[in-house]
């Protein structure tokens, strides 16, 4: 039967009958794998090789992620910029161009400036709201056209289905990082996506105690993604993959508590004197709103504002007094955060023509009014600095 994705969050990458009837893939800790005949070593005919390829407990993973995103199969990659760097090196080689959106994640865009181009291969970032004008910066030589939807930091929803349209009408690849939406809220594959990425150390995981990346395919980039990634030799360790498979089971349940928490505090921070804008995608106020409805099923918890121009010492104010909301980097997790941006130094082509500063919050599954309150003391403690 045709599973709904509520349904395929709890079975997905489960086998109980090939464990002894146990509910939970067991964990495989494995480097050694024998083979019974030298006619086995040679074809390498056995579904495990080698600890490093793979064990049941990595498969279990690797599947469950496939069928929630649509693609035909995954990878796992010990964070999610491997699987950014790893995805990138796949499908590209010396005098290739690689058409990176500018609102992509930092680390994403330090890995493009400070080692493909090294390797002669021609980095051009792009408006992340081109859309279908992105056909106009398409070269013979452009291989692969990298997404992210929405944007780190300052969210802009890209329309995947008109760069994805184009991508493939100039036979190159077109690549997305999911992060953000999870495979809950966007299905890539269904919008035209050749690779997607996910870091799973945020929802997937859940719980802020995993590094994990994902990479997804269609069957026509499997082989160079496969291939490229056993060459590189990284691998995760499976009592990490185990508390994934732990984690994703509640995808659903807490990624509803995100966006409905995430959704509350944005609209009364839109409401406060000293914010000067919230960047919410699921907002109507927001640029790509129609973009967002159209092609998404849902929000994650993850969001920004641009206060008023303030002091250093007003921001610290603010910031180092909050009981409930963290200031650390990553997200995902059950906690709420709150951290500085900067946009303006990373763009180079477009301009970020904010004057306040950026703050990206993440909403946790603490108590919706509590994490209202933790922030009104602090707008009281900036006034007051």
């Amino acid at each position: 039967m045709k599973k709904k994705q509520d349904t395929l969050i709890v079975t997905a990458g489960r086998d109980p009958e090939a464990n002894f009837g146990i509910v939970n893939p067991p964990v495989y800790h494995a480097s050694t794998v024998l083979y019974p005949t030298l006619e086995a070593v040679k074809t390498r005919a056995q579904p495990v090789t080698y600890g490093r390829r793979g064990t049941p407990t990595t498969f279990a993973l690797q599947d469950a992620i496939a069928e929630l995103e649509g693609g035909y199969r995954s990878l796992l990659t010990p964070s999610g910029l491997a699987a950014v760097t790893t995805a990138l090196l796949a499908h590209l080689k010396s005098g290739d161009h690689l058409l990176m959106t500018d609102s992509v994640y930092e680390p994403s865009r330090q890995f493009c400036d400070k080692v493909l181009t090294r390797y002669g291969i021609d980095v051009e970032y792009y408006d992340p709201r081109i859309g279908a004008g992105i056909a106009a910066l398409i070269r013979p030589e452009t291989k692969v056209i990298f997404t992210e939807a929405p944007g780190s930091v300052t969210f802009e929803v890209q329309d995947i289905p008109a760069i994805a349209a184009a991508a493939h009408g100039a036979d190159a690849l077109l690549m997305m990082d999911n992060t953000w939406a999870s495979p809950l809220y966007f299905k890539p594959f269904e919008h035209g996506v050749d690779v997607s990425i996910q870091a799973v150390t945020k929802y997937l995981c859940g719980h802020s105690d995993v590094m994990m990346g994902a990479i997804t395919t269609t069957e026509a980039a499997w082989n160079e993604t496969l291939a490229t990634h056993g060459a590189l030799g990284v691998c995760t360790g499976p009592d990490d993959i185990y508390l994934v498979l732990r984690g994703i089971r509640t995808l659903s349940v807490r990624l509803e508590r995100h966006m409905e928490t995430g959704l509350k505090l944005a609209r009364w921070l839109a409401a406060r004197p000293e914010v000067t804008r919230v960047i919410h995608p699921a907002l109507p106020d927001h640029p790509d709103h129609a973009i967002w409805k159209r092609d998404f099923t849902g929000a994650s918890g993850l969001f920004s504002i641009e206060l008023i121009p303030c002091s250093e010492a007003a921001l610290a104010a603010f910031l180092d007094g909050l009981e409930l909301f963290g200031m650390g980097y990553s997200w995902g997790g059950f906690e709420s955060l709150i951290i500085p941006q900067y946009p303006a130094k990373i763009r180079t082509a477009t301009k970020w023509n904010g004057t306040g500063q950026i703050l990206r919050l993440h909403a946790g599954l603490e108590d919706a009014d509590d994490l209202i309150a933790d922030l009104e003391a602090g707008f009281e403690r900036f006034h007051t600095a």
